[in-house]
Parts: C-alpha cells; sequence; structure tokens
C-alpha cells in the first residue's frame, strides 16, 4: 500500500502552500520594497523549480540534461528580454 501512495506529490504540494503562504505574509507584513521583492523573486522561482520537478517529473526521463538545458535556455532568454526591455526603459536608447 506504501507504493501506492504519491507522498512526493503531496510533499510537493504542501512545500507549494508554505511558499505561496511566504509569499502571502510579504503583503500582511508591509516590508519594504526591496525585502518584500526579494522575498517574492526568491519564493517564485523555488515554486518554479519545485513544479517542474515534482508535478512535470523533469529529472525522470533519460534525456533530463536536455530538458534542464531547455530550462537553463528559457531563463536566459527571459533574462535577456527583461533586462533589454529594462535597458530601452529607463536608459532610451
Amino acid at each position: 500500500m506504501k507504493e501506492l501512495f504519491p507522498a512526493k506529490q503531496v510533499m510537493g504540494f504542501v512545500f507549494s502552500l508554505i511558499l505561496t503562504a511566504i509569499a502571502l505574509l510579504v503583503y500582511f507584513l508591509d516590508l519594504s520594497f526591496t525585502a518584500g521583492l526579494t522575498i517574492l523573486v526568491v519564493t517564485a522561482f523555488i515554486q518554479a523549480l519545485l513544479q517542474l520537478v515534482v508535478f512535470m517529473h523533469a529529472g525522470e526521463t533519460k534525456d533530463k540534461w536536455a530538458i534542464y538545458g531547455n530550462v537553463y535556455f528559457m531563463i536566459l532568454i527571459a533574462m535577456i528580454t527583461i533586462f533589454g526591455t529594462l535597458f530601452l526603459f529607463v536608459w532610451d536608447m
């Protein structure tokens, strides 16, 4: 019976709830902008990785490095887009 219980998924769900509660506390504790933004960004990245590994089963295939390579590429493209947009808006280039 122990093999049938999805312990990994349940723990992932509980950890997702904890991360969501931490992000919600940022609003209720009225933290400074820098502290609040730092906490939100860190919890968002942890939760995204948790979703990828636990619920999307990224590490359970033989070709897991190709999946992680695609994730790294996606993060690189997102960072280029974000910082490129900020570069254009802030410095008006």
